[in-house]
């Protein structure tokens, strides 16, 4: 059955691809058949997206040929790749923000007559994909105002605009909530089901488990193996993927927490978007020694909560205090003396991307005495600091130090920002998606890192939506729900589902069971006396 020509749809034989101080695929050979979704597993920086961009015409390979439906093909670029009705939705997406989403989805493949622009005809095309695959968006609304969940359906509403039948998924979920990853998954089934081929890059093991039919594991640039989803499980696949024995559960003692580092009094955040208030009067204390943890569905106040305590965002009202004293107007240079912050944008508020690795590692430091003497950087003290950071964290890139930001894979990019945020040594460490992106060995670290950083006395507010991570790192839960604090939980003692109903709006807890309006009273009750 394997060697039928018929049987697969692309084949990728024997594929090599160098980039300077890299092989980044390293003889690889990849089949997929005609109506299944193949997963692509490896680790961060092992060449899953680079083997995917040659597939789409991005980079052209040193050695190795591609076959399509059995013959050789030359895919110069990605117009040849759409020709061959190969689409990609790409990590970070390709999107043109001020554009609407209907002008995204037929930017390149425009119908005119003419030479006018038919977008009649286009938005009823179009209108009819989000009708037959449930991928509701608006049209009319700017990429720039729209959530990163509706950049993704943009992106594969552009992919099945042009008609395409090989579908490349890189990363797909590293940007979406518990929900839109539901949806996506039923959305991949209902393509298989058509007869569309679909390449799936991941290395969240709960998907592959979920809807990929076979995976091939990449390791280093190198071609692990094939199995079947069937016969494995998600142990295996994690040591294929990262060569050892991998801990899937977060390892900690109990928290023991101390004096209040985070008090956050009253605070009201505005939107940006809406003229109505992003965060609503909320109040919430985080202790040393404890990661306390805001969980909700993506776009209930979370990033403007974050925002306003890191200085990205004024406040309309109330205050934030790190260690007893008020920051809540200080600039964002002051809060650095206070808090790290790791960013759920990377690109936009994590990274100067055309700076290099070593630039980055000392953005908020280079004024300090062992980076600076006499008003010049001390080049030699910044690399050499640098490096120790890139083995400590393993972080890892084509030209160690001196590799541009922008040429690192985006779980790398991730690895260089909570490795300069968790050195920075401060007493409140602001945590928002830290492991989005990243492969299981790197979690596993990074997850280590937080608590070995609770142990040792800090704050940890960690904003995330990976339900899996809020359960298992978190020593306390508040979920917020349209800028409100609507319960407060154990993660011991509650559920996934429980507070999934919380998370969307189906349940309130009664402000008498949380701690945090008992500390509202206990304020009030002493400013009476």
């Amino acid at each position: 059955m394997n060697n039928q020509k018929d049987d697969f749809v692309i084949e990728m034989l024997n594929i090599t691809k160098v980039f300077p101080g890299i092989k980044a695929n390293d003889n690889i050979t990849l089949q997929l058949r005609r109506g299944e979704i193949h997963a692509l597993l490896g680790e961060n920086g092992a060449g899953k997206s680079t083997l995917m961009s040659v597939l789409f015409g991005m980079y052209q390979p040193e050695e190795g040929v591609i076959k399509k439906n059995g013959e050789v093909v030359r895919i110069n670029n990605p117009n040849d790749a759409t020709k061959l009705n190969i689409g990609m939705v790409h990590q970070h997406f390709k999107l043109v923000e001020v554009f609407t989403v209907l002008e995204n989805i037929i930017l390149g493949a425009e119908t005119t007559k003419m030479g006018f622009l038919q977008k009649q005809e286009a938005r009823k095309k179009v209108e009819a994909l989000i009708e037959r695959y449930g991928l509701k968006v608006d049209l009319d609304a700017k990429v720039e105002d729209i959530t990163v969940g509706m950049q993704q359906r943009t992106e594969i509403l552009k992919m099945l605009y042009r008609d395409n039948e090989i579908l490349i998924f890189d990363e797909p979920t590293a940007v979406l909530t518990p929900q839109e990853i539901d949806e996506l998954m039923e959305i991949m089934r209902g393509f298989k089901r058509e007869g569309k081929s679909i390449l799936f890059i991941t290395h969240k093991l709960n998907e592959i488990m979920a809807v990929a039919d076979r995976v091939s594991v990449l390791r280093k640039g190198k071609y692990i193996g094939t199995v079947d989803v069937a016969d494995t499980n998600k142990q295996e696949l994690s040591n294929m993927m990262v060569g050892r024995p991998v801990q899937l559960q977060v390892v900690k003692e109990p928290a023991k927490p101390g004096q209040v580092v985070l008090d956050v009094q009253n605070l009201t955040i505005p939107s940006r978007l809406h003229h109505n208030n992003a965060v609503k009067n909320v109040s919430f204390q985080a202790r040393a020694g404890e990661i306390l943890c805001i969980a909700g569905i993506d776009g209930n106040g979370q990033s403007e909560l974050v925002y306003g305590l890191t200085g990205l965002e004024r406040p309309s009202s109330g205050k934030v205090l790190v260690g007893g004293d008020d920051i809540t107007r200080a600039s964002i240079h002051k809060r650095q003396a206070y808090l790290s912050h790791i960013p759920e944008d990377r690109h936009k508020h994590g990274l100067v991307l055309d700076f290099t690795l070593e630039q980055n590692m000392v953005l908020q430091r280079f004024r300090e005495k062992q980076f600076e003497k006499a008003g010049f950087i001390r080049k030699a003290a910044v690399r050499s600091y640098a490096e120790k950071l890139i083995e400590k964290y393993d972080v890892r890139s084509g030209q160690g130090p001196v590799t541009m930001a922008r040429s690192m894979s985006g779980g790398n990019q991730q690895k260089a920002i909570i490795a300069r945020e968790i050195d920075r040594d401060k007493q409140l460490i602001v945590a928002v998606q830290p492991t989005r992106g990243l492969d299981v060995g790197a979690i596993e670290y990074i997850h280590s890192e937080l608590v070995r950083e609770r142990d040792e006395g800090k704050a940890i507010l960690l904003v995330s939506l990976e339900l899996d991570e809020v359960m298992s790192l978190s020593d306390r839960i508040l979920v917020l729900y349209e800028g409100e604090i609507v319960g407060e939980f154990d993660p011991k003692q509650t559920t996934v589902q429980e507070l999934g109903l919380y998370m969307a709006g189906a349940k309130r807890m009664d402000p008498s069971q949380m701690s945090v309006f008992k500390q509202e009273e206990r304020k009030e009750t002493k400013n009476e006396q």
